[in-house]
């Protein structure tokens, strides 16, 4: 099992499954990362979070603790 977290800047990667519950997976879904949603890692902060994906033809920053809840392939 790959999560977004793990995925390398520069990498592409499909959205698998959401792993979590409640608030916080309702809250990624409403970012519009869902189930076979292709999504690319563009940067990373100078500490390393938050991450700046690309999902959707917009850019969005996850804090790493969302991105380990995304399963990816």
């Amino acid at each position: 099992m790959k999560t977004l977290r793990e995925t390398k800047i520069g990498e592409a990667a499909i959205v698998v499954k959401l792993h979590g519950g409640g608030p916080v997976k309702r809250r990624i879904m409403d970012m519009g990362i869902t189930k076979g949603t292709k999504v690319y890692v563009r940067k990373a902060a100078p500490l390393g979070d938050p991450i700046e994906v690309t999902v959707r033809g917009y850019k969005l920053s996850l804090r790493k603790a969302d991105a380990e809840m995304i399963e990816v392939e």
